[in-house]
């Protein structure tokens, strides 16, 4: 009875096991009976049914698809034991599930870069929301990552990341992996659906830092996981920060740059061990960085607008009939007559778009009136809805013509001032009852200044006055 005191047992407990000279699990009954009524018993031939013939569908979906039917006897409450039935039949009796291979890596071997969205961590500029990407890198063996801010997954922004990255780094390692992207590589037309080829940009890009490119098979995402994974982790580290800061607002655009870099160098300060390895194993880089830009020579229309890459982007009219050298950049256009930089434009996204800027053509326009109507980029001469309403109204009061002068005088005004004091006033003058002309709004705005004449002192000397009348009294006499 000492080993049953030893392990806290009731010594007549003890006993009956010795004496039956069995284990407690070899002496328990089997658990055949149910204490309640199955309340799945109805319904769960037709599941299983179900589930046989389409592995895919959800516990929840099938759950949703009984509750409905009036006969299947299902209640709000069976949920949980609907889902425990579902997740046992899988794993006894459903099909074979995908297993994920952990890797060996070896140091220096690999560099993953990927792509990926970062609206969840909802930042603002200013209190305007910020939407972006992070050109992501990655070295698998030692999780070293770099992260860069990018607004697509373009080929420059592939160029931008990647020089970032091994900037940072210092070295190069032998291999670049991506996943099938665009920006390194295209459908062959003859082979739909088969591996995809480089393209002759990124291909010249792996040529300049010795890089053999990689690439993962089409539609197998989970063959780029190192990189998948610490995305998820990327974005759950700045998550957390932005928590800590206590604030997502920034005051620009570098400012936020800064706080990703911070938050990345902080996570990396933890993997230096390992990313000593690593660089041991890698080349040096080469001695010049690649441009991360195009560079086009486009010819300034009659309608001041110039052509890059299928977008239009209007300027001003005094540079019509030249050619200008435009680079290409990931997030904006630099654009040169000849080695000068005249200004710097946004850069559209999509196929094809406009961008046309109301103080580029606005003189002109003052010229020609009767082509503001049926202007082809109208829609950008309206600065915001205020200025539409504006316009709306002016034509109704004046009529069109007159409205138009009118509304293209306001235009005018703002391209000299600020789009944001015109539109105040515009507000004002909308809500107030009359008749308005754009002379109104100039004066409020920017009134002019008016001069004023300064008068000399006039002192009257009495010794000339006292002489003036002495040759009056002479004259009389």
């Amino acid at each position: 009875m000492v080993s049953a005191m030893k392990a806290d047992v009731d010594r007549q407990t003890a006993r009956k096991y010795i004496e039956a000279a069995k284990c407690p699990g070899e002496l328990q009954a089997p658990h055949t009976w149910r204490t309640r009524s199955d309340p799945l018993d109805k319904i769960w031939p037709e599941v299983a049914a179900m589930l046989r013939d389409a592995p895919e569908l959800e516990a929840k979906t099938l759950f949703e698809y009984f509750l409905a039917r009036s006969d299947s006897g299902l209640e709000e409450g069976h949920l949980r034991t609907f889902y425990r039935r579902v997740r046992h039949w899988r794993a006894s009796a459903g099909p074979e599930r995908e297993v994920f291979f952990a890797q060996e890596r070896k140091p220096g071997e690999l560099l993953q870069l990927d792509w990926t969205y970062a609206r969840e961590l909802k930042v603002t500029i200013q209190g305007e929301e910020l939407d972006h990407l992070f050109c992501h890198c990655v070295l698998p063996y030692s999780d070293w990552q770099w992260a860069t801010r990018c607004i697509s997954e373009s080929f420059l922004s592939l160029v931008a990341g990647l020089q970032a990255a091994l900037g940072q780094l210092g070295k190069s390692p032998p291999h670049l992996g991506t996943d099938n992207t665009s920006a390194a590589t295209h459908e062959l037309e003859q082979m739909p659906g088969r591996p995809r080829a480089y393209n002759s940009d990124y291909l010249e890009l792996c040529s300049h830092y010795d890089l053999a490119p990689v690439t993962i098979h089409v539609g197998c995402p989970h063959e780029h996981g190192d990189v998948e994974s610490q995305n998820r982790h990327l974005k759950r580290r700045l998550g957390q920060h932005l928590i800590l800061r206590g604030s997502r607002d920034f005051a620009s655009v570098e400012d936020y740059d800064r706080f990703v870099q911070v938050v990345v160098r902080a996570a990396n300060a933890k993997r230096q061990t390992r990313l000593a390895q690593e660089l041991a194993c890698m080349r040096p880089l080469p001695a010049s960085r690649l441009a991360e830009y195009r560079e086009y020579q486009p010819v300034v229309s009659s309608q001041s607008l110039m052509r890059v890459k299928k977008h239009t982007y209007s300027v001003p009219s005094r540079l019509i009939g030249h050619t200008l050298r435009v680079e290409l950049h990931e997030a904006q256009l630099k654009v040169y007559l000849a080695r000068d930089l005249l200004f710097c434009l946004p850069r559209l996204r999509g196929d094809r778009g406009s961008l046309v800027d109301f103080r580029h053509v606005i003189t002109p326009l003052l010229r020609k009136p009767g082509a503001f109507i049926n202007y082809r980029h109208r829609e950008a001469l309206y600065p915001s809805a205020v200025f539409r309403a504006a316009c709306d109204r002016l034509v109704a009061d004046h009529g069109e013509r007159p409205g138009v002068i009118e509304y293209l005088q306001v235009l005018k005004l703002a391209a000299e001032e600020t789009v944001e004091k015109v539109e105040l006033i515009l507000k004002t003058q909308l809500a107030q009852p009359g008749k308005w002309r754009a002379m109104q709004v100039r004066d409020q705005v920017a009134p002019a200044a008016q001069k004023i004449i300064a008068l000399a002192g006039l002192t009257p000397s009495l010794t000339a006055y006292d002489a003036l009348l002495e040759q009056e009294v002479a004259h009389v006499g």
